[in-house]
Formats: C-alpha cells, sequence, structure tokens
C-alpha cells in the first residue's frame, strides 16, 4: 500500500474533443506542502475538482489515502481565490457554517469555541462579530482559511487564493499560510500562477506542461524558511529554469523553434520583479 496520501494515476480527461489530461500521473505526501504551478488554461484548478470528485476522470484513477475520490470527500476542504463568505453572517457565523454543513452532529456551543479559536488562529480573534464589508480582502480571506480548517480536513486545496490580494497583503498572507500550515501538520495542495509564490511556499513543485497536460518536471525545495527568492541562490537558480520552461511551452504554442530562446538574453530588470506566468 502507497504511503502517498493523494495519487493521480494514468488519468486522461477530455471535454468534447479536446483532451484535457493524458496519462497525468503524481502522488502527494502526507504534510507537504505542494504547489501545482504551469501555463494558464493547462488544468491547475480542474485538478483539485478532480480531487474533490467534481469532475469525473474518463481513465486512470484517483486515490486519496488510499480510496477512491468519491468516497474520500469529507477529508477534503477547499480555499478558493474568492472568499466566498455569506454576508449577512459574521466572521465568526461564517467559520462556523463550514461545519454546519460538514456535521449533522454537535452542539451550537462546541462550535462556536472551535471557530473562535480557528479566528484566533488567523489573526482575526478581536473580529469575530464583523460582517464580511467591514473586512479587509486579505482578512476575508484568512476567515475562508478558518472555515477550511473548521472541518478538519486531512487535505486542503486551495486554488490562487491570494491572487486578487495586493502585493504586501499576498507576501504577508504567505507567512501567515506557512505558520498555519506548520502549527496544523495539514497537508496543503496549492495552486498558483505565481513561479516567486510555488518557490516561496513549497516543499515541491508539479510543473504541469500545457494541453494534452502531463507532468513537466517536479523540483524539490529544500531551502530554509522563511525565503526570499532573489537572497537564495537555489532558488534563483529554480526560478530561472522555471522561467526557461514556461518560455519553451509559450514558443510551442506558437510554432516558434527551441533554440530561438538562445537570441533573446535575460532581462536583468524582469527577473527582480515578481513573475506572474
Amino acid at each position: 500500500m502507497s504511503d502517498d496520501i493523494l495519487e493521480f494515476r494514468d488519468v486522461t480527461i477530455r471535454f468534447n474533443d479536446e483532451t484535457i489530461y493524458q496519462d497525468l500521473s503524481f502522488s502527494v505526501r502526507p504534510g507537504e506542502f505542494l504547489c501545482i504551478l504551469g501555463p494558464s488554461g493547462c488544468g491547475k484548478s480542474t485538478s483539485l475538482r478532480v480531487m474533490g470528485d467534481l469532475i469525473p476522470v474518463d481513465e486512470g484513477t484517483v486515490t486519496v489515502e488510499g480510496e477512491p475520490a468519491h468516497a474520500a470527500w469529507s477529508k477534503l476542504a477547499y480555499v478558493f481565490q474568492q472568499p466566498r463568505l455569506v454576508p449577512w453572517r459574521t466572521a465568526l457565523a461564517n467559520v462556523m457554517l463550514g461545519m454546519e454543513l460538514r456535521f449533522e452532529r454537535g452542539s451550537k456551543s462546541a462550535r462556536s469555541e472551535k471557530a473562535r479559536a480557528l479566528l484566533e488562529m488567523v489573526g482575526l480573534g478581536r473580529d469575530a462579530d464583523k460582517y464580511p464589508s467591514m473586512l479587509s480582502g486579505g482578512e476575508r480571506q484568512r476567515v475562508a482559511i478558518a472555515r477550511a480548517l473548521s472541518v478538519d480536513p486531512h487535505i486542503i486545496l486551495m486554488d490562487e487564493p491570494f491572487s486578487a490580494l495586493d502585493l504586501n497583503t499576498r507576501q504577508r498572507l504567505r507567512s501567515e499560510i506557512i505558520a498555519i500550515w506548520r502549527n496544523t501538520g495539514k497537508t496543503v495542495i496549492f495552486v498558483t500562477h505565481d513561479i516567486d509564490e510555488a518557490l516561496v511556499l513549497a516543499d515541491r513543485v508539479l510543473l504541469l506542461s500545457d494541453k494534452p497536460t502531463r507532468v513537466l518536471e517536479t523540483i524539490e525545495i529544500d531551502a530554509p524558511r522563511p525565503r526570499v527568492v532573489e537572497t537564495t541562490p537555489t532558488l534563483r537558480q529554480h526560478k530561472k529554469h522555471l522561467i526557461r520552461l514556461f518560455r519553451t511551452l509559450e514558443r510551442r504554442d506558437t510554432d516558434e523553434p527551441d533554440d530561438a530562446i538562445e537570441d533573446k538574453p535575460e532581462d536583468e530588470q524582469s527577473q527582480k520583479e515578481e513573475v506572474s506566468l
């Protein structure tokens, strides 16, 4: 029996006449922070929906802790790009909503106590009685993270949760999600289109190809945290390598020869900027 907490094995998915995945295979280790990176439209977010059995596969298997995806949905929780909070519920009540929908049993007082503890964990202990309209974008996303944790999932699936936030808030929340991950021991699968974000967060980066999607490369990141890409030589090398792979994929889309990349020097200024592909 595999020790992996989640596995895609030879997964193929077709929508109409288009093949989205072709024999896609990868696995996730228990307690790991895995980032899924890839070009736009390659099916990064689709992979999270497949994990929760929201999209069926045409061929291959998806297992969560050895069980088929349709039998393991209760072991997962999602954090989306938008917080998706109920506007007429307070922060506390929004966190409790996750438990109310997932669990039939349990007292209201117990749910309230757990929700307050989770809000405290994400730095919103004093804001439990505020409504979403009274919270900043980053604070609303913290409530969404607390709601996901409230159902005690084994795996948290995060679909570009910080992409709609400003740069300073994104950087702050990256540090906070690492602290939460370490504190809870959860497995996190984090979809992003941002190379720097993947390098700052991940234990491993799973790079997907363009369609029909397969795993192009898996990169182990062993740099100590907290990480700063531009001041860490190994991370700078990973970043340069990933940029080159992305450019190769873009060349293929336009049918330009791969060796054309060699004729174009790196823009030094672009290396200093946050890359978002």
